[in-house]
This record gives structure tokens, C-alpha cells and sequence, in this order.
């Protein structure tokens, strides 16, 4: 079974992307932040982690820059609204921090699916 790691601070996103992605037929963990986050990463080694950038403790960019050290193999999508800066800026960083995908919120549930499928190649 696929397995998918959310990062997001906000629950009510972790709750709905887990629904509907268990739904889907992943297997699905959630964490709070970053740090939540990179422990259950090496635990679990996911094959996809949708990870929110702007989140306390430790953020989306820190976090993707350290997974991406654990195992440069891993996919990850970006997702961000934004913060202190516009949500096109974090994307970007994301981008250049090794992110294999980006979506900025708003999405639909439907889109994160598409770009997860995109991911794994199916």
C-alpha cells in the first residue's frame, strides 16, 4: 500500500486530506509540524510527504531541506497559502529546497490527488 505523510499545522486540513486519501486507498500518517513531522518520516519512510510551509516549531522549507538529507529520493509536495509572504514566494523556495510539486491553497481535494498520482507515476 502507498504510503502518504501530511505535515500541517492547521488539523481540520490534516482530518480532511486524510479522509479522503484513505479513501483513496493510501495508507496515511499525519504530523502537527515539522518536527512531528521528520520523526515519523524516518520511521515511516512515506513514499509521498505533502508538507504545509508556514507552520510553528519547525516549517515547511527547514523540513524539506532535512528529508531531502535523509533521502534525496523522496517526493515531496510543497502546499502552501502563504504568511508573511505571498504563498508563490515559499512555493518557489520550496522548489529550489528540492520539492518535487507545489499547490497553493485554496485546492480541491481532487487536484492534491492528481498531483500525488503524478508523483508516483501512475
Amino acid at each position: 500500500m502507498t504510503k502518504l505523510l501530511i505535515i500541517d499545522d492547521e488539523e481540520s486540513i490534516r482530518k480532511v486530506f486524510k479522509r479522503f486519501l484513505v479513501a483513496e486507498g493510501y495508507e496515511v500518517r499525519v504530523a502537527e509540524d515539522g518536527v512531528e513531522g521528520i520523526e515519523i518520516f524516518r520511521e515511516m519512510r512515506p513514499d509521498v510527504v505533502i508538507t504545509d510551509i508556514v507552520m510553528p516549531n519547525k516549517e515547511g522549507l527547514e523540513t524539506i531541506g532535512e528529508m531531502k538529507k535523509i533521502n534525496p529520493d523522496a517526493r515531496i509536495l510543497a502546499i502552501s497559502g502563504g504568511g508573511y509572504n505571498p504563498a508563490e514566494i515559499y512555493l518557489r523556495n520550496a522548489q529550489l529546497l528540492g520539492a518535487d510539486a507545489i499547490l497553493m491553497k485554496p485546492f480541491r481535494v481532487q487536484s492534491l490527488i492528481g498531483e500525488i498520482k503524478k508523483l508516483l507515476g501512475e
